[in-house]
């Protein structure tokens, strides 16, 4: 592939949330986020009731993105081999065949994660974390570019297994979609797609061969400065916080720096502001955070904690 510029990464990208854009009717600025994350290899959780579009949204960016897709639903009856794979026997070879799972894809929809048991949920860590799975102590690499988006119902908590904090950690960003803002338009939409599901009618903007090389390009050539290395290390005041048992971690402070380099690149730059960071902190860091259990009673979330020091943390000029 010839060498990329800003110019060329930016307008790949302005065409994929454009073509998302005519089929999802909400905030852009949702869209951007998770491109984002995308685009530097990270997965995303999306929390959110039932019947906002996260299933129906990460159709369609799989597709845009030109990314083999899978959609694996978490059930509590559900085994990592189920995700994974397996050997079978095979009686007319003499031996054993060894049969991959559905994880074995470019693009992974992980449907109600919190449904699944924590020995399914270990085995999908391994994947998020090392892009590879084990079966039956052989170790296998998966297909890259790999993403892991992943949803969650955070009202109904019944028959649900919270994840723990190390398989929240390996999501890049946690997001809502909400609910639409023109749900007439949305009733418009439904119309003219003929079709509870257009996923067929969206066009594919990139490949998985582009967003690898799009993923070189942040890691080699976005620039961050001393002085915004320093604005995000100031979000490691919130450790302090009396209300925090753990604040963000360095890894977390390290995603931080990766996404806002994103968002610089989707802004049509090759180096990073403090804007970049602002408006990815919340979704960044407030899953890392954890909270003394009488805070949390009072309604306080991670997030919250983090809007408050975007406001409080000085920003360089």
């Amino acid at each position: 592939m010839s060498k990329l510029s800003i110019d060329y990464i930016t307008g790949k990208i302005r065409s994929v949330i454009d073509e998302v854009m005519k089929y999802f009717v909400g905030d852009e600025a949702v869209i951007i986020k998770i491109m984002a994350s995308i685009l530097i290899g990270g997965h995303v959780l999306l929390e959110d009731v039932p019947g906002v579009g996260k299933t129906f949204l990460s159709k369609m960016l799989a597709r845009v993105l030109g990314l083999k897709f899978s959609r694996i639903q978490f059930t509590p009856d559900l085994l990592p081999s189920d995700i994974v794979g397996t050997k079978v026997w095979r009686p007319d070879k003499g031996s054993f065949e060894l049969v991959l799972g559905p994880i074995f894809a470019n693009f992974i929809l992980a449907d109600e994660i919190n449904r699944a048991p924590p020995k399914v949920q270990s085995a999908l860590l391994e994947a998020m974390q090392e892009g590879q799975v084990t079966i039956e102590g052989e170790t296998i690499k998966l297909p890259q570019p790999f993403l892991v988006v992943a949803t969650q119902n955070p009202i109904e908590l019944e028959g649900t297994y919270p994840l723990p904090e190390a398989q929240l950690d390996r999501f890049m960003i946690r997001i809502r979609l909400g609910y639409p803002g023109d749900e007439v338009e949305l009733l418009r939409r439904r119309i003219s797609w003929r079709s509870n599901d257009p996923t067929s009618q969206v066009r594919t903007i990139l490949s998985g061969d582009e967003l690898m090389a799009i993923r070189e390009f942040i890691e080699g050539q976005v620039i961050v400065s001393d002085d915004v290395m320093r604005y995000i290390t100031g979000f490691n005041i919130i450790r302090r916080d009396p209300r925090v048992i753990a604040g963000p971690s360095p890894r977390g402070l390290m995603i931080l720096m990766s996404v806002g380099r994103a968002m610089a690149v989707i802004e049509g730059r090759d180096y990073v502001i403090p804007d970049d960071i602002k408006k990815v902190a919340i979704e960044t860091l407030g899953h890392r955070i954890v909270l003394k259990p009488e805070v949390s009673l009072e309604g306080v979330s991670g997030e919250d904690i983090v809007r408050e020091y975007i406001e409080k943390i000085p920003v360089p000029k």
